[in-house]
């Protein structure tokens, strides 16, 4: 065995799972004969695998990728916290695995990204749809321009009753869903102005132009966050939804869950 035939198999030593980033069933294939726990972790199971983590963002910065995946299998208890694991992603190379990496279970502080979309009140892939909006958004702006947004998902009456309107509802007698594209237009456009969306559990746009009024007191937010920011946090504090916020200042999509900030994504990244 060569000096890197040595090195490799010491990656793969005593491992209590593989965690693989694919859809390619070939890629499965080849793993699950081993003596291993393989977790598939991808936005959809199309191996049919039997351990599968739901990938609901493409992640394309590893750390997040594996972070996520990583709080996925200990979440729904596929690996414990003391297990060594490999994930095998891809880096370079957009259609094969090319990058193994040995961790620890408990290597990262866990942030609750997979609880943020899994077991949020809402659906998960209305979360999914609503991130996909406000990362568009915060690539592009408004007509060349940054723009600010917060989007507050799930528990929707409680969260009507705890805001008031800012303007007329262009919503309100609509039963349009988020991630249908006319309509993920039309919240791009009326973003522009003041107030959070309001979404239903099941996606339904309930309203745009709110103002929140949860209390804030106790809310602890990052230093240089402004006030859409401290409305998302309080919001859902007092109820249980999610708020995702779009920073007009820094650019950053920001999303809280029981009053604390639990993902920070760059949309630049996505």
């Amino acid at each position: 065995m060569t000096g890197v035939e040595d090195l490799l198999a010491d990656i793969v030593a005593d491992i209590d799972a593989v965690l693989v980033f694919t859809e390619d069933k070939s890629t499965y294939d080849r793993l699950e004969d081993d003596d291993v726990e393989v977790i598939v972790v991808a936005t959809e199971n199309a191996v049919d695998a039997e351990s599968f983590v739901s990938l609901p963002l493409s992640f394309t910065d590893i750390e997040d990728r594996v972070r996520f995946g990583l709080e996925g299998a200990l979440d729904t208890g596929l690996v414990e916290e003391d297990d060594d694991v490999v994930c095998l992603t891809k880096a370079f190379n957009e259609n094969d695995v090319d990058t193994a990496i040995r961790i620890r279970a408990d290597e990262f502080t866990r942030t609750g990204i997979y609880d943020l979309f899994v077991n949020s009140r809402a659906d998960a892939d209305v979360v999914r749809d609503v991130f996909e909006v406000v990362i568009e958004l915060g690539k592009k702006g408004q007509k060349g321009s940054p723009v600010g947004a917060l989007f507050v998902v799930g528990d929707a009456g409680k969260v009507m009753n705890k805001s008031r309107p800012l303007s007329y509802n262009p919503f309100e007698k609509s039963h349009v869903q988020v991630g249908d594209p006319i309509v993920n237009v039309m919240l791009k456009e009326f973003s522009r102005l003041d107030g959070a969306f309001v979404i239903s559990d099941s996606g339904k746009i309930v309203s745009a132009y709110r103002y929140l009024e949860p209390a804030a007191e106790g809310v602890d937010i990052p230093k240089g966050l402004g006030t859409r920011h401290m409305a998302g946090g309080a919001i859902t504090r007092e109820t249980n939804a999610i708020a995702i916020v779009l920073s007009e200042s820094d650019g950053m999509v920001r999303a809280f869950k029981g009053g604390e900030l639990i993902l920070e994504l760059d949309p630049e990244e996505y």
